[in-house]
């Protein structure tokens, strides 16, 4: 999946048919002004041993101030930013250390809607944050998404439940393709993947409130004999 993300960008070029944006063979235009129209945000967004105001401004360099700003609070973290004994100044250490996993995919995210690009790649940007992070994150990539073609890599199926098309690849290949409902109503390999990854945090939601795993006395087996048959995971 994330090869055809370094596709996109060009990193190689396709040996057969075509990568194409808007009709367009990619091929056909500059490396340099296709980076131009592309934002990524990783899966471990990299940060430089520098101040938080140069890890942000390095999606713009030469982005204004108040364009920085405007930034950070889109990504809702400026006013933690302001929290820190030298706000925008402050370093953040080698990779970012000194700041938590959350709020270095928001710096992330501010450096990328500071770029403001037309085309959007988030790369399972959110699967190594804990439930809450992430949802609060995904937040802010909604809020970032809107007026903009997004192509999102993910695992975790909730975060593209409202993607307006859906492909599944296994194994390099695509199995299926749709929207959300469309593919659950077929009970292939998407629908099976969601009825796994739905049990698997019911359970932990009820773990977490101090409750049984497993409501009613069930054990985690009678959990998953729930799933049909023919829903291989």
């Amino acid at each position: 999946k994330s090869t055809i993300g370094r596709l996109l960008f060009r990193f190689y070029d396709v040996t057969g048919g075509s990568l194409k944006i808007d009709g367009q063979d990619i091929r056909d235009v500059t490396q340099d002004s296709l980076h131009a129209q592309i934002g990524v945000v990783p899966q471990d967004t990299v940060l430089f041993n520098d101040t938080v105001l140069y890890n942000i401004a390095y999606g713009r360099p030469e982005a204004s101030r108040d364009e920085l700003i405007a930034a950070a609070k889109a990504a809702k973290i400026h006013d933690f930013i302001m929290s820190l004994p030298e706000g925008y100044e402050t370093r953040v250490g080698e990779r970012g250390l000194k700041l938590s996993g959350g709020e270095k995919q928001r710096v992330g995210i501010a450096r990328t809607l500071l770029k403001n690009p037309p085309i959007l790649l988030l790369d399972e940007a959110t699967s190594a944050l804990d439930t809450q992070t992430e949802r609060d994150i995904q937040d802010s990539l909604t809020a970032m998404a809107r007026g903009r073609t997004v192509i999102t890599i993910a695992h975790r199926l909730s975060t593209i439940a409202d993607a307006d098309r859906i492909v599944v690849l296994e194994t390099g290949r695509i199995v299926e393709e749709g929207r959300h409902d469309e593919l659950l109503a077929r009970t292939g390999r998407y629908a099976a993947m969601w009825a796994r990854q739905s049990a698997e945090e019911d359970i932990s939601a009820r773990k977490r409130q101090g409750l049984p795993g497993e409501p009613d006395g069930a054990t985690e087996d009678d959990v998953w004999k729930q799933v049909p048959r023919n829903w291989a995971v």
